[in-house]
């Protein structure tokens, strides 16, 4: 044999030998791995470990369906990634869907004859006739929210958002109310505050058209709280030195009530704008106001973060948590959230939306 040849025979019997030696010790060490887990899984027992009591808060039933945003990135979905949401959404408890607003300046939901009229763009689907469709199918109720101009947010004024809704309500009624069982409300979307400008006056007119159509449908509104964290969005700050006492939230809410109760019947706070240990004393308020003017009290859970300066990316679990517990304590009625299809689902664009998924999930004992 030549010394090369007997070099590399060698070297064989000694990788062979040495293999012979490590794989027993590569078992070993997976036996070990294994102990330990096992071990890990007794230290923190079920799913995810949670060291607070599970289902202490009140389980969110509606959301919000943002598909006219303008400060959340638009997903491009069609009806394939809709019917997906729609049953992650019924998994979950869900039973109502919310059309956010259902046209935002010139960037409308459905094909409609007043608002193209208008000058508004014509979108490439019908999104209500398609939402309408799958609350069917799925079992829930969709609620209808109002157009808005944009005229609002610009003047502070809301005689352009009634004055374009006269129209709008009445088709929206004419085109899909008596075609659907599954049309179950109405959102009148002018989010307001403690001082906006005839805003008595125009949620009573619209409130008052939309059940006078639909045979007294119910109606909601979903208002903001003037606490620390009412900035613009579109600012740098995320909070503010002036914010509402919550005495003075309780006079100049229970004004705005007595003059819509006839014709809103629940009212749904968003709770983002608060410190989460303000909660108790907001949420208290908010349920004694509704209370005393016969509405229902909801709460609008937000899903997304409001304290990082990136807007808006889906709120860490246990803030969301805080919320829903604060929310059951007050004794409110349903939650509801914005939303769930971008902060809360499985197939959102943001990765952290579909864990927030899963945690929720395992707070609420959900299979």
């Amino acid at each position: 044999m030549k010394t090369s040849t007997r070099r590399n025979f060698l070297k064989k019997i000694a990788i062979t030998a040495a293999s012979a030696v490590a794989v027993p010790g590569l078992v070993k060490a997976s036996e070990n791995l294994g102990t330990a887990e096992a071990e890990s899984a007794e230290a923190f027992p079920g799913p995810g470990g949670l060291i607070v009591p599970k289902g202490n808060g009140l389980q969110i039933s509606g959301t919000f369906l943002d598909e006219i945003s303008h400060d959340i990135p638009h997903q491009n979905w069609g009806e394939k990634e809709w019917d997906a949401d729609f049953r992650y959404m019924k998994a979950v408890g869900i039973d109502t869907v919310i059309l956010i607003r259902s046209g935002y300046r010139k960037f409308i939901t459905y094909p409609s004859p007043h608002l193209l009229g208008q000058g508004c763009y014509m979108p490439s689907v019908d999104l209500v006739d398609m939402y309408l469709r799958l609350a069917q199918k799925y079992g829930m109720k969709f609620y209808f929210g109002l157009y808005d101009s944009g005229r609002y947010w610009d003047t502070g004024d809301m005689s352009s958002e009634v004055e374009h809704n006269k129209y709008v309500i009445d088709e929206v009624w004419r085109m899909y109310g008596e075609k659907y069982r599954s049309f179950g409300g109405w959102y009148l979307s002018g989010e307001i505050s403690r001082s906006t400008k005839g805003a008595i006056g125009a949620f009573r007119a619209m409130g008052n058209q939309c059940k006078a159509v639909s045979g007294g449908l119910p109606t909601f509104i979903s208002p903001w709280i003037d606490g620390k964290k009412a900035v613009m969005a579109s600012g740098s700050q995320l909070t503010k030195e002036q914010a509402v006492s919550v005495e003075q939230h309780e006079k100049e809410w229970s004004e705005i009530f007595d003059g819509i109760h006839d014709v809103v019947d629940a009212c749904a706070f968003q709770d983002g704008h608060i410190d989460y240990d303000e909660l108790d004393a907001f949420f208290s308020v908010n349920k004694k106001m509704a209370d005393k003017y016969g509405m229902q009290c909801w709460t609008n859970a937000e899903s997304f973060d409001r304290d990082m300066p990136i807007k808006f990316l889906p709120i860490k679990f246990d803030k969301l948590r805080m919320k829903l517990e604060a929310a059951k304590h007050a004794g409110y009625d349903k939650a509801i959230t914005f939303e769930f299809s971008h902060f809360m689902s499985p197939q959102s664009a943001y990765l952290q939306a579909g864990h927030l998924y899963d945690r929720y999930k395992e707070y609420f004992n959900i299979r």
